[in-house]
């Protein structure tokens, strides 16, 4: 079973950014829908035994009560991804063109961790740290 807690994007091109997170950290579709016109309704895509859900920003309930990135002056919510080594995540969101935010760092209790935005603004917090298995030591 995949985690019980899965984020959901609104994105304005959501197609390209299916791109983006499958080449900068390495998502996998899982499903993606499109209307007639190839806009993406509604996208799962899988890391791990995690998952975000995305879809194209449209006239819907849902849509409205989502803010984009740069409109707001602030995040209010960001995805955290468990990675095995956040240098080579660096170097792969790098060449994606991802920004950085907060430079790759090593804390103690942390383990190797930082910050970027993908190219719509949405901000990803991309660590060694696995709150699954800090709990289970």
């Amino acid at each position: 079973m995949g985690s019980a807690v899965i984020s959901c994007l609104v994105y304005r091109d959501a197609n390209a950014m299916i791109e983006w997170l499958r080449t900068a950290f390495g998502f996998a579709e899982r499903v993606v829908y499109r209307n007639d016109q190839g806009v993406v309704e509604h996208a799962e895509l899988t890391l791990g035994d995690g998952m975000v859900m995305l879809g194209n920003r449209r006239d819907s309930e849902f849509s409205r009560l989502m803010g984009e990135p740069g409109t707001l002056g602030a995040v209010t919510q960001s995805a955290y991804l468990v990675v095995a080594d956040a240098y080579a995540a660096l170097a792969r969101v790098q060449a994606a063109g991802g920004s950085i935010v907060s430079p790759l760092r090593h804390d103690e209790a942390a383990g190797d961790q930082f910050v970027c935005r993908d190219p719509e603004g949405h901000l990803w917090c991309v660590g060694t740290y696995d709150p699954w298995q800090a709990a289970a030591g």
